[in-house]
């Protein structure tokens, strides 16, 4: 018992220090929600399951020896909220003209917020695999059932911030200019914290 309960304490510090990050992208994503209609909910909810669910897969399997993607390349994922990011700004850019503002959302559905998920906690995978190589199979499926409940504590703590009037009024005024920029803001630090240009990653 007493091995257990050490076992879920680490997993829950291992979740927190990985994932305190996408407290931010879940926020952002409830912010646009309410402000847009998109994504939705449970797109939301699915997406950040979906793409932690790959993340820790491909840890599991690089912990039995089997590389699937060399480390020094993970950073490139940083490309995807960076594009997203672009992309939205375009729109903005190009719709200053005219009388309506464009929508703020620059992730619209499952595969966007999943793919988003998985570039921002790519990093996250030099943390799980050394981890599920070391803990044992049992112990292995108590972090992931602590990761999985984990999930859910997340995606509540981001709708619950993205749920303030005065915030979501600010997203609907000038989220066709903030969303995107927080978004190729957090693709730049994936990119640049990986050392990938450079070089220089630590992975």
């Amino acid at each position: 018992m007493g091995d257990a309960l050490g076992t879920i304490g680490a997993a829950v510090a291992v979740f927190a220090g990985t994932n305190i990050d996408d407290i931010i992208v879940l926020t952002v994503l409830f912010l646009s929600f309410r402000a847009t209609g998109k994504p939705r909910p449970w797109q939301i909810w699915t997406g950040q399951y979906a793409g932690v669910a790959l993340l820790v897969a491909i840890s599991a399997v690089a912990a039995l020896g089997l590389t699937i993607v060399p480390d020094r390349w993970v950073g490139l994922l940083g490309l995807i909220p960076f594009a997203l990011g672009v992309k939205g700004l375009i729109a903005a850019i190009r719709s200053r003209g005219d009388n309506e503002q464009p929508s703020p959302a620059v992730a619209t559905g499952l595969i966007s917020v999943a793919g988003i998920t998985i570039a921002n906690g790519a990093d996250n995978i030099s943390v799980y695999t050394p981890m599920f190589r070391t803990i044992g199979l049992t112990n292995s499926l108590i972090t992931v059932a602590v990761f999985t409940i984990g999930i859910a504590a997340w995606c509540l703590a981001g709708s619950w911030l993205g749920s303030h009037k005065n915030v979501i009024t600010v997203v609907e005024r000038y989220g066709h200019w903030i969303v995107p920029g927080v978004f190729m803001l957090i693709g730049a630090v994936i990119i640049l914290e990986s050392g990938v240009l450079t070089g220089t990653g630590t992975h």
